[in-house]
């Protein structure tokens, strides 16, 4: 599994992000030397295609999931919780591309020329990134730790059933946020194993935090020197990581969860394997 961020010391980017800017960069400048060549101003299709886009992604993830985001109608703009539909905002560039030509607008040509040259920048950047990667290993992470409970928590012996890593810490904030968003897909959700792993920390200032928000003390488990992050390669807070029941990790998100990007890859992780 790719790293999903860029970390610049302590600032924390999104890949996806990143490369969506680049394929936006690359597109904008296509359409402004064609539009010049052409000897037309240059507009502002460019922005307004993006927008476009931008509001279609946030959109097509908003309907998927939207019994969860009516239990809390704000955070529908709320969108550090990374959720979003990248085909509904390709189709809605493409569409506005359509309309455009259809109308017989002067900026066609550049236009088309700009979502050209976005695509092959954005495929180009996504295939690349995931060439760059590691290879994530395979199965459980070899690691294991002390629950709160004083019981040893063995990774590996989870085998069987998916699996929820929380790595979190109680000075930052986010992992405040999103710990009552953890709580009730843990109460919902029996079939899932939930961990949460402090990430270095003493154990008493773990276990106050653990107490002050009722979390379960055989499912939090401390890692005095974040062994397990540097171990999966992730040192941003908060990071979640899923797997299925055969061992597989399926997805990572590094930052905030909300209600509905948890219960996305809650589904792809408790799907039954159909090899």
């Amino acid at each position: 599994m790719p790293s999903q961020v860029l970390q610049l010391g302590p600032l924390v980017l999104p890949w996806a992000a990143v490369i969506a800017f680049c394929a936006w960069l690359a597109g904008s400048m296509a359409y402004d030397r064609l539009s010049v060549r052409q000897g037309l101003a240059v507009g502002r299709h460019a922005w307004a295609l993006a927008l476009l886009a931008f509001a279609a992604a946030r959109l097509g993830f908003v309907l998927q999931y939207l019994p969860q985001y009516l239990q809390a109608p704000l955070s529908v703009i709320d969108i550090r919780d990374g959720g979003w539909a990248p085909a509904w905002g390709l189709a809605a560039a493409a569409v506005g591309g359509l309309v455009l030509w259809w109308r017989r607008s002067a900026w066609r040509r550049p236009v088309a020329a700009g979502l050209a040259a976005g695509a092959a920048a954005w495929l180009a950047g996504t295939g690349l990134w995931w060439a760059l990667q590691p290879a994530a290993p395979a199965g459980l992470p070899p690691w294991q730790g002390v629950a709160l409970d004083a019981r040893t928590v063995h990774l590996p012996s989870a085998l069987g059933r998916p699996v929820v890593i929380n790595l979190w810490a109680s000075w930052c904030p986010p992992c405040r946020r999103e710990m009552p968003v953890l709580l009730r897909a843990y109460e919902a959700h029996r079939d899932v194993l939930f961990l949460w792993v402090n990430q270095g920390e003493a154990p008493e200032l773990a276990a106050r935090f653990a107490a002050s928000w009722r979390l379960p003390a055989t499912k939090v488990v401390l890692d005095t020197n974040a062994q397990l992050g540097n171990l999966l390669g992730h040192k941003a807070l908060p990071t979640t990581l899923f797997y299925n029941a055969q061992g597989q990790l399926v997805a990572v998100r590094s930052g905030e969860l909300s209600e509905a990007t948890l219960a996305q890859h809650l589904e792809r992780i408790r799907q039954p394997d159909r090899r």
